[in-house]
């Protein structure tokens, strides 16, 4: 009975140390339930009570469901970290899953967990991005690379059956890819992929760090999971743990928000080295398609996102309006390295086709498309950069830094812009010296082994309507020259200077303008002188005619009858280039006309020099007269022309006409065997007055070329009026001999003392160098 007794003490013992952990042994099971049922703070109750039991260290039993409790708990730990991968969480499941695994592991740090997760999949969707861009641009380069091999078999096709024979096919596409082109990724459809992947990559970070960063400032600010704060405090529990520490305290992690801060930071390193890279790959070709624009659009979008209340750290909106400044600055650098290049490839197209009236707005000067196109380009530029300009000033405002960087691009942008408009006046330059130097080379080519080199004719057919005559061209180049002058740098100037001239004064932008104006005026005078200095040759010619080369004997000259032929085909030489220049660069009609005017003088002088002891060693009166009376024709008539420096070498001319002929008189007088008898009355009694003995005075030789002048002169006028009409229509001829007596008394008083107007006359050489010497 004993023996029995004292084992059922030992039986009641173990039932009621079973009775006593019964708990402890459904635990494992009751966990999973709840787990299960969705009832993670019942699951985190329990294990926490299972934890607090005091278990006797002899029952092994017990510790091995304790493993089994604390093997459910680490699945159920695993569990809740998982969730927090999710990219779709809401913040309050956040919450209570940072909460539970707080209470299950005090130790652990959930939230810097969460963070970290969350910015790895951050940077995982920018790698995403980047692999399917690459990915595109393979499968582009495929597609290219099988249109080339398609493009290439057609060629093939067509070659084989133009030489008739067979095609043999079956060897294989790569000797066909090896005659064609190579593969290059370039053109417009390659920049819609690399705008596609900078948009991408810009949604990436609008659509994540914003939410990232709220939940760092929540977490590190105290407010993170609140509401949850109070069952956390009010549970009643025996044993305050660290749990209750952290929630009570709003403490959720042991790092700090400027680390959080720094993997921002990094995310936005990666984007901005993606998008850099990628910008500078756009290509400058499409730069006025939008793809440059829109990426700057999309940083922008960034900013704006990121500048919006607890979005993103500082220092971040700071990188990402740095990277939108500098990629900005990029772009307007490349429109202005763009805007100079075109200008340089334009202008080697020059198509020698005059525009219209109307597309030249009415202008007088007969251009070519190649200033309008000129134009054309550096308006599309600068509209562009207008509008980059104005989204930096705004920016500058808010940064010292960035206003000197505005300063420094609109500097940049200024410069580019003068230099472009001076580049197309030094391709204008060029293209007037290559039409000099084709005229020279036509007018004298070098002989070399016996052959004459011609200038190189064009490969490509002249277009319908365009200009051939170097002249004509020449005049075009003038008119592109003064209308860039007078119109185009004046337009765009004014159009674009309120870009760069809020940093700048009022004196800097007149001497902007001063400058572009004196370049021009630099080259028209200089490609002027090269149309005028052809044109003197001709004029040279026509004169040389007219004075020595139409058997006339001036010594011996026939009675005046008129102004003789000649002289009106002489003019006609001016007429032609009158009528040359108001249709090719009407502006410069005045001043072309007046410097070969000046030019046809200083040639009268310079012949009479030449001849004075050959075909013009002697001048009786008759020929006195003759060529007085053509030249107060010639005055008349170009009148509106005369300079003051060819109005005192016209006086000259005459004065040497007139010692000239009373030399020859003189001469007569003394030889009278050598004098032949003139037919005219008057010059029959001045015969007789020299025969008598009696000298002949200039002034009566003056007096006598009036006398001609008043008969003949307004009806050689009339006679040629329409050779002459381009010069003397607003000219009322009823004044004429008024205004020719006026001019002899001018020029009689001039005439005083006439061999000091001779000798103190300068020789003159050619017409174009003696004008090029006034200048």
């Amino acid at each position: 009975l004993f023996e029995r007794q004292a084992q059922a003490e030992k039986i009641r013992s173990v039932q009621g140390m079973l009775q006593r952990f019964r708990t402890l042994f459904n635990l494992p099971s009751a966990i999973r339930g709840s787990i299960s049922k969705g009832e993670y703070d019942l699951a985190v109750r329990e294990y926490r009570k299972a934890k607090s039991i005091v278990l006797p260290s002899h029952v092994g039993i017990l510790k091995r469901v304790l493993e089994e409790v604390e093997k459910v708990v680490h699945e159920f730990k695993g569990m809740l970290y998982k969730s927090m991968e999710d990219p779709q969480i809401d913040l309050t499941n956040l919450e209570n899953i940072v909460r539970l695994l707080l209470e299950l592991e005090p130790e652990s740090d959930p939230v810097w967990h969460y963070l970290n997760i969350q910015n790895q999949r951050i940077r995982g969707l920018l790698e995403k991005c980047t692999l399917d861009h690459e990915t595109w641009m393979e499968n582009l380069h495929i597609e290219i690379r099988e249109k080339a091999l398609s493009d290439a078999k057609w060629r093939q096709i067509q070659q084989d059956l133009n030489q008739s024979s067979d095609v043999d096919y079956s060897h294989g596409n790569s000797h066909l890819l090896r005659d064609s082109q190579p593969v290059v990724l370039t053109g417009e459809e390659v920049d819609a992929f690399r705008g596609r992947y900078i948009r991408r990559l810009t949604a990436v970070l609008i659509h994540h760090i914003p939410a990232f960063w709220k939940v760092a400032i929540s977490v590190f600010s105290g407010k993170f999971a609140k509401s949850s704060q109070v069952s956390a405090e009010s549970n009643v529990n025996t044993s305050a743990n660290k749990s209750e520490e952290k929630v009570g305290d709003g403490k959720y992690s042991s790092h700090s928000l400027d680390e959080v801060s720094g993997m921002v930071c990094s995310t936005i390193s990666a984007y901005e080295s993606k998008v850099h890279n990628t910008f500078r790959e756009l290509e400058e070709s499409n730069i006025l398609r939008p793809y440059m624009s829109d990426a700057i659009k999309e940083i922008s979008k960034a900013c704006q996102a990121f500048e919006a209340k607890e979005s993103a750290p500082p220092i971040a909106v700071m990188a990402l309006r740095t990277l939108q400044s500098e990629i900005t600055k990029i772009y307007i650098l490349r429109l202005c390295s763009w805007m100079r290049i075109s200008t340089e490839e334009i202008s080697k197209e020059e198509s020698w086709v005059p525009v219209s009236i109307l597309e030249r707005n009415k202008s007088l000067y007969t251009i070519s498309s190649l200033p309008l196109a000129v134009r054309s380009i550096m308006a599309s530029a600068m509209d562009q950069i207008n509008l980059m300009i104005q989204s930096l000033r705004s920016e500058a405002s808010k940064s010292e830094d960035m206003f000197v960087q505005l300063q420094e691009i609109q500097e940049s942008v200024r410069l580019a812009f003068l230099n472009c408009l001076l580049d197309f006046a030094g391709h204008l330059e060029h293209i007037g010296g290559e039409l000099a130097q084709n005229r020279s080379n036509q007018e004298s080519p070098h002989l070399q082994n016996g052959y004459s080199h011609e200038p190189q004719e064009n490969s490509s057919d002249p277009l319908p309507g365009s200009v051939l005559d170097p002249h004509q061209q020449l005049l075009m180049v003038l008119s592109n020259i003064g209308y860039c002058k007078d119109e185009l740098s004046r337009e765009l100037y004014n159009k674009y200077k309120h870009i760069w001239l809020q940093s700048r004064e009022k004196d800097e932008e007149d001497d902007d303008m001063q400058d572009l104006v004196m370049s021009f005026s630099g080259l028209e005078e200089k490609v002027l002188g090269q149309y005028t200095f052809a044109k003197a040759n001709l004029i040279r010619t026509a004169a040389v005619n007219y004075l020595l080369d139409v058997g006339v004997q001036w010594g011996g000259a026939p009675a005046v009858k008129g102004v003789r032929n000649a002289a009106v085909e002489l003019l006609h030489t001016l007429v032609a280039v009158h009528a040359e220049v108001f249709a090719g660069c009407k502006p410069l009609l005045d001043k072309t006309i007046g410097i070969l005017v000046e030019g046809l003088i200083d040639t009268f002088l310079s012949l009479f020099h030449e001849n004075k002891t050959k075909d013009l060693r002697s001048l009786d009166t008759n020929g006195f007269c003759q060529l007085m009376l053509e030249l107060e024709y010639f005055e008349t008539i170009l009148n509106p022309y005369l300079t003051l420096d060819a109005s005192e070498s016209l006086k000259s001319l005459q004065g040497v006409l007139l010692e000239k002929a009373t030399e020859s008189v003189t001469e007569s007088i003394e030889t009278p065997s050598h004098h032949r008898r003139p037919t005219r009355g008057s010059e029959d009694a001045l015969s007789d007055d020299r025969q008598q003995g009696m000298t002949v005075s200039p002034d009566d030789l003056i007096a006598l070329a009036q006398q001609y002048s008043s008969e003949l002169l307004q009806a050689e006028l009339e006679r040629t009026r329409i050779n002459t009409a381009c010069f003397v229509e607003s000219i009322p001829l009823d004044l004429v001999p008024e205004s020719a007596k006026a001019a002899y008394a001018s020029f009689r008083g001039s005439m005083d003392s006439p061999s000091r107007n001779f000798r103190g006359a300068q020789p003159v050489g050619s017409p174009g160098f003696s004008r090029q010497r006034r200048r």
